[in-house]
């Protein structure tokens, strides 16, 4: 697979998991610098009528901790091209879950314009923030 210099992901990363581990080394693995945008909670809620249990100062400062993560930025949009204009990245990483939703479509529409590619990666299946909460409502 093509490296790249500068690759971006952004997520909510609540309770964060193998899952978004997984994303984040891969993406590290494609790129020499990677750039991770943290959403907001505001932003959270807009699009998951939701508040995360962990709040955007903390998940910032776990996904900075992580050896495979250069950077992190606070995100307050979930339009990619708005981080591009900021940062400049070669490459977007995103779960291969999400391939061919309109959105994301969209996306590598805008982002070819630039010169910058959308890379799809393994999802890794069986695991997610709502999952993990639909445990522990379980009990």
């Amino acid at each position: 697979m093509k490296k790249y210099k500068i690759g971006y992901t952004q997520g909510t990363y609540d309770l964060f998991h193998m899952g978004h581990l997984n994303l984040l080394r891969n993406a590290k693995s494609l790129c020499d610098r990677l750039i991770v945008g943290v959403n907001k909670d505001n932003l959270v809620f807009e699009y998951k009528n939701k508040v995360p249990v962990i709040n955007e100062l903390e998940r910032c400062e776990i996904i900075k901790e992580l050896r495979c993560v250069d950077d992190v930025i606070l995100c307050e949009t979930l339009d990619k091209t708005v981080a591009w204009n900021r940062l400049h990245f070669d490459a977007v990483f995103i779960g291969d879950d999400w391939k061919g939703n309109a959105r994301w479509k969209q996306t590598e529409i805008d982002l070819a314009k630039v010169g910058a590619d959308v890379v799809y990666l393994k999802h890794t299946d069986g695991i997610s923030s709502s999952m993990i909460k639909d445990k522990m409502n379980e009990k």
